[in-house]
């Protein structure tokens, strides 16, 4: 065969040259393999029909699922544990900010708050200079009075 010629195909057609298969995991932008996602469900049976849409839903479930657990691994990590509990998913989920997007209605049981402080409720600080120079200003005259 000549590199380059049409080879005949079945039925007298003029076959082409193939394109380059194009995977469903390119296709959908994930790093999951599609294919075999899809295959596991089929042979899992889960349903007795499963559509195309549902191995990447699925791979976008596990994707979230390990971004969150490394997240809530760090924070453990982090308050030196070695367990993570729900306290350290909720430090995972609120410190990230598109993750708090996405779970912003979700309340997590045991969870917890963020530790915020109003900037407004902090004691002023005094400038070292005022402090210095009226002392005397600060004293109550019964004070001063009794010396």
């Amino acid at each position: 065969m000549e590199i380059g010629k049409a080879t005949k195909g079945a039925g007298g057609r003029k076959g082409r040259e193939r394109k380059k298969a194009v995977t469903k995991s390119v296709t959908a932008g994930l790093q999951f393999p599609m294919g075999r996602i899809a295959r596991f469900m089929k042979k899992g049976r889960y349903a007795q029909r499963t559509g195309t849409g549902a191995p990447i839903y699925l791979a976008v479930l596990e994707y979230l699922a390990v971004e969150v657990l490394e997240l809530a691994e760090n924070a453990a990590r982090d308050n030196k544990k070695n367990r993570i509990n729900p306290r350290h998913l909720q430090l995972a989920v609120r410190n990230d900010e598109e993750l708090g997007k996405l779970l912003h209605g979700v309340t997590i049981a045991s969870g917890g708050v963020l530790p915020n402080i109003n900037p407004v409720l902090l004691p002023k600080k005094s400038k070292a200079g005022e402090s210095e120079a009226k002392p005397a200003a600060t004293k109550s005259p019964i004070k001063l009075r009794l010396k």
